[in-house]
């Protein structure tokens, strides 16, 4: 079969390196969530979903220029992200979690720009009452990504890092959108040898 080259509307959600968070019952988790597109958006739709059928946030981006505003919201749901820096985040935090709230949590985007291109990333939470020490290794773990917010966004920012190198180097290229149906993976061709151009200060 011949190799036929196309456009191809990249639409890509991301929740970051693990897809799985534990929680301390009566804590705020802080659910990650960036998106990257070849060719841009407009009037761009993004959900998050409780066990892929409770809307718990709805929300709307007009352009890159703007930042989302609200259609619809569980009260405990409070967006943290931001469209108009680099990185397109529409990350959620959820207040108070008790054991209900454990499950799974799907960032939905919908990008009418690329045909209504849709695209899903899903995080499961797990809650509970303390941190059991079981094997050392699983609890320093634990215990780092529930040491509280800080631990958590802490952990988000050098995660964001990484995706924000990635998303840059392929957001340069325009071309990076052609790639073939051969199934040949061209993810390097934006990463290697490409020179970052911009240094990103470090904030304080």
């Amino acid at each position: 079969p011949g190799v036929h080259i196309s456009i191809a509307f990249a639409l890509e959600v991301s929740v970051g390196k693990t897809n799985t968070v534990t929680a301390l019952n009566g804590s705020n988790v802080l659910l990650p969530c960036v998106f990257t597109t070849c060719i841009g958006f407009q009037d761009l739709v993004f959900t998050w979903y409780f066990n892929s059928t409770e809307m718990i946030y709805h929300g709307k981006i007009k352009t890159k220029a703007s930042e989302p505003f609200l259609v619809g919201r569980n009260p405990r749901v409070e967006f943290v992200g931001s469209t108009t820096g680099k990185d397109n985040n529409i990350s959620i935090l959820l207040n108070e979690v008790d054991f209900s709230d454990a499950g799974k949590y799907t960032c939905h985007v919908k990008n009418p720009k690329e045909k209504n291109a849709e695209h899903s990333a899903s995080i499961l939470l797990t809650v509970v009452h303390k941190m059991v020490e079981t094997d050392n290794t699983v609890t320093l773990i634990i215990v780092g990504v529930v040491g509280g917010l800080i631990g958590l966004l802490i952990l988000f920012m050098l995660v964001k890092k990484v995706v924000l190198f990635i998303i840059k180097k392929t957001q340069d290229r325009k071309k990076e959108c052609l790639v073939s149906s051969s199934g040949n993976d061209n993810t390097e061709n934006g990463l290697a040898g490409s020179k970052a151009d911009q240094k990103v200060a470090p904030k304080a």
